[in-house]
């Protein structure tokens, strides 16, 4: 598997043999990424490739120095259980969202 951060599409990506296989999707406001949908090949679900993509795009937001907002269930609850990239969310982004959401 190869990850990459699709920039032209906005998005961080897993590829099996150049077919993309996982992807998180990502909008760059205000030095944030907010990522609000993650994807898994139905062929490749039960293998641990989203939890992969995230890790890996979560380490480049933070060598890229910038803050995120988990907008996406499935990154949320990466970061829920993985605290080590708590540090990386913008609670008050997130709030507004969510309160928003609420609305």
């Amino acid at each position: 598997m190869e990850f990459r951060n699709d920039a032209e599409q906005n998005r961080y990506v897993l590829e099996d043999d150049g077919r993309v296989v996982a992807f998180t999707e990502y909008t760059e406001r205000h030095d944030r990424l907010l990522f609000p949908h993650t994807e898994v090949d139905p062929g490749y679900s039960g293998q641990g490739l989203g939890g992969q993509l995230i890790k890996q795009a979560l380490d480049d937001v933070r060598a890229r120095g910038l803050l995120m907002v988990p907008l996406c269930p499935f990154v949320r609850g990466y970061i829920e259980r993985h605290a080590e990239y708590a540090d990386l969310v913008d609670r008050d982004a997130l709030e507004r969202f969510d309160r928003e959401a609420g609305d």
